[in-house]
């Protein structure tokens, strides 16, 4: 059975930082591109960033290039998002995301639970 669990979520003034961690079991995580989504209230969930099976290639969106990277390490089969410069405009539900694709953007075939992440003024 495969499982994301995230954790790391929570409360954040406005220009700090957090940071999320999606730990994978039940799959081979060395396999798998792993991604972050987001979802803000009465917004459909957008994609945030990915990360290739072996770190290679990453992809962010622009709304947080330059301040979000990802990163995993297969040691501990997990994967993080460092967030940096937040803004109120990143407050939503964070979600992992795995595929065997090359990008999640092609296709998720497993998400997590979510972690919610609030930035305040």
């Amino acid at each position: 059975q495969v499982q994301l669990v995230e954790s790391g979520g929570g409360l954040v003034q406005a220009g700090g930082s957090l940071r999320l961690s999606c730990a994978a079991s039940g799959l081979t995580f060395s396999s798998y591109t792993m991604g972050w989504f987001r979802q803000a209230p009465g917004k459909e969930r957008e994609f945030a960033a990915d990360i290739t099976w072996n770190g290679g290639s990453l992809n962010s969106a622009d709304s947080v290039k330059g301040r979000f990277t990802i990163s995993r390490d297969r040691a501990r089969n997990t994967v993080y998002l460092q967030m940096s410069s937040l803004k109120p405009e990143d407050t939503a539900v964070y979600y992992c995301a795995s595929t065997w694709r090359s990008t999640v953007l092609d296709g998720v075939n497993y998400w997590g639970q979510g972690t919610q992440v609030t930035v305040s003024l």
